[in-house]
């Protein structure tokens, strides 16, 4: 059995439980990724990730209200009483669910950005299949095994773990809460992930030696183990020592225990405050695979398993944004939600949703550029047990604008960690990383005319002296066809699209031209 084999099949990674105030976490060993963002000069910022574990409804959690009736066809029993839908600043046809008060607070003061109908193309509905998907940033057909800050961790420390922490690197760069390695940081060789025990009060840093072992091949892989644990054993030190730093200021916090994801935030801003120099952080939220009992049998639809748990969600990110605040670090951080799939439109007779394709994602922080970012999904007149919310974005992108205008990361490098070159949205205030702010050409003249369109439609975009690259898609989210590939003056463009080889329905189309992305619906109707 190789070292790989060992340490990935046999012991996990050398997952071993963190007890921080009762809560148990896990951190991760050194990242090139962190070594390379400090060398990018952003080595202040902080990013949180919040895995919402289930496939998350995002039709009852960002609610199309220009198509309430609609909505209400194809959800009856489960769609959000209308009157009690949250509205947001500048907008009448988007609003939140009522569960969200704490988000819609912090979208009226422009500090979320909402996407709509994130996903990838050609969804797979296994919550395994496409987790492993979200974290490997994979295409649906190619199987990784390595995750997408992981393939950092290969090309910067071939010797890891030897030689970690070190004077330069003495925290560990990022730290997930909860009981497993992420396949995030799933290098080629090994997983990256280490654990480090030390309930309550922390584990004292253990000597610089590691007993012998013998000299034989199952001896050897005992001494790389040894290895492992007394690395993790020294950065529960740096962690401790972060954790005794600082404490938490802000009284929004739930009482501990009864809301986990608040539990998990209120640690990391503790840590980050503390002065750790953990540049990634992970928390999650189990439970949304709501089948049945998304909604409560008795009362309002706007109670029950979904609304509990988004305004955990809401309260969660609230007391955080809050104590960040009062901690004086709220400018160093931003959080992202995601999940691995949303549900389906059409609700079941369970009261409940089953697996579906995008769903909108939350990014949030005092340095995003607050809005919504893409059009409200479309729901059909009639729809099936099948119908989907077509992906308007590919999360790729969202990991690309976060790698590159948060933590200045090169476009060479992008395209090396990603594979390939994925457009940056406007969703980051660049003015936080030195970059041109692009928000203001977001969608300016995007759309096409006649729409209903039968043979023929005009699509009218703005150009930008770049490259122009708009495809066609199905609402499932396969490409159907390139329209349009070649470069375009400054000014406004039209082009002629030919459509009299599709069918009638509903399709999507999308655009690229530099770092800017758009996404727009086309109807054929006959």
């Amino acid at each position: 059995m190789n070292r790989k084999d060992f340490i990935g099949k046999s012991i996990s990674a050398g997952i071993l439980p963190l007890v921080l105030n009762g809560f148990s976490l896990q951190a991760y060993a050194d990242s090139p990724l962190i070594e390379f963002l400090n060398k990018a000069g952003n080595e202040d910022h902080v990013l949180v990730l919040i895995q919402l574990n289930g496939g998350n409804d995002g039709l009852n959690t960002v609610i199309p209200l220009d198509q309430y009736s609609k909505l209400m066809s194809a959800r009856g029993n489960i769609a959000i009483q209308e009157s009690k839908v949250l509205s947001l600043n500048g907008t009448l046809l988007t609003g939140l669910h009522p569960a969200l008060g704490e988000i819609k607070g912090l979208y009226d003061k422009g500090n979320v950005s909402i996407l709509q109908s994130v996903g990838y193309p050609n969804q797979d509905y296994s919550h395994f299949r496409s987790t492993d998907i979200w974290l490997t940033a994979s295409d649906n057909d190619v199987y990784e095994e390595t995750g997408w800050m992981g393939r950092y961790m290969d090309t910067q420390f071939p010797n890891f773990p030897t030689g970690y922490p070190n004077a330069t690197q003495p925290d560990p760069p990022a730290i997930q809460i909860g009981a497993m390695v992420s396949p995030a940081y799933q290098g080629i060789n090994m997983s990256m992930g280490m654990s480090i025990t030390n309930p309550t009060n922390f584990y004292q840093f253990v000597s610089g030696t590691i007993d012998p072992a013998p000299n034989t091949p199952m001896g050897h892989e005992l001494s790389f183990v040894r290895l492992v644990a007394q690395q993790t054993q020294q950065y529960s030190g740096s962690i401790k020592g972060a954790a005794d730093k600082a404490t938490n200021k802000s009284t929004l916090y739930p009482t501990q225990g009864t809301n986990t994801l608040a539990d998990q935030l209120k640690i990391v801003a503790r840590l980050i405050a503390g002065g750790l120099k953990t540049k990634v952080y992970m928390v999650s939220l189990g439970g949304f695979d709501t089948h049945a009992g998304q909604v409560a049998t008795t009362g309002g639809t706007e109670t029950g398993a979904h609304a509990n748990l988004l305004s955990k969600i809401s309260v969660a990110v609230n007391a955080f944004q809050d104590d960040l605040k009062l901690l004086a670090i709220q400018d160093r951080v931003l959080g992202m939600t995601f999940s691995e799939f949303g549900r389906r439109i059409k609700s079941n007779d369970s009261l409940g949703t089953d697996h579906g394709a995008a769903a909108p994602m939350f990014i949030f922080g005092t340095k995003v550029n607050g809005g919504i970012y893409g059009s409200n999904p479309v729901i059909p007149n009639n729809p099936s047990g099948g119908d989907n919310i077509a992906m308007q974005t590919d999360f790729r992108s969202v990991y690309a604008t976060l790698l590159k205008d948060w933590f200045g990361v090169s476009d060479k490098d992008l395209n090396s960690v990603m594979f390939k070159s994925f457009p940056v949205l406007p969703i980051v205030n660049t003015s936080a990383t030195g970059m041109n702010d692009l928000a203001s050409d977001y969608s300016n003249n995007f759309g096409n005319y006649p729409n209903p369109a039968d043979s023929y439609t005009n699509i009218r975009f703005n150009g930008f002296g770049e490259m122009v690259l708009i495809k066609l898609f199905e609402v499932s989210g396969k490409e159907i066809m390139v329209l349009v590939d070649e470069a375009f003056t400054r000014g406004v463009h039209e082009v002629k699209i030919d459509t009299s080889f599709l069918p009638s329905g509903l399709y999507y189309y999308s655009m690229v031209s530099g770092q800017r992305t758009f996404s727009n619906k086309l109807v054929i109707k006959r």
